[in-house]
């Protein structure tokens, strides 16, 4: 399967991006010599990573019958120094409340995604070190 995106220069370092879902404004930070008008790439990838795993893990817990109230990822990623900047490292933090929380299910879920399922996770781990922890409540 091939995915196309198409990126249309609005000037500066401002591009709309269109993809099957929709648009979206990049735009680069003010230290980049942009005008912080919307995402940056390499913030839309740690959206990608937060967005592919939480899919996944929302319904492993849906076929699991598992029921959470809330659930929030958080990343930390770590650019390096030098040029080209990339993440070197992540960190996923899985958070999740509810009563009588499911622990074995919500784990075996947030496994399955890292270890199977989320394509995203895969493909940092060619370039980071990817690690994650699961609270709760």
């Amino acid at each position: 399967m091939t995915h196309t995106i198409s990126t249309d220069w609005k000037g500066d370092m401002t591009y709309e991006v269109e993809t099957v879902g929709g648009k979206l404004t990049l735009d680069a930070t003010p230290d980049e010599n942009g005008k912080a008008r919307g995402m940056t790439p390499k913030y839309l990838m740690l959206v990608s990573l937060a967005g592919c795993t939480s899919m996944d893990v929302t319904s492993l817990l849906e076929k699991m019958r598992a029921q959470v109230t809330d659930f929030k990822i958080e990343v930390e990623g770590n650019l390096t120094e030098e040029h080209p900047k990339y993440y070197d490292t992540v960190k996923m933090i899985y958070k999740f409340k509810g009563e009588d929380l499911q622990k074995d299910k919500i784990e075996k879920a947030v496994k399955l995604s890292v270890d199977r399922y989320c394509g995203v996770y895969e493909m940092f781990r060619q370039f980071a070190d990817v690690s994650y922890e699961i609270q709760y409540n």
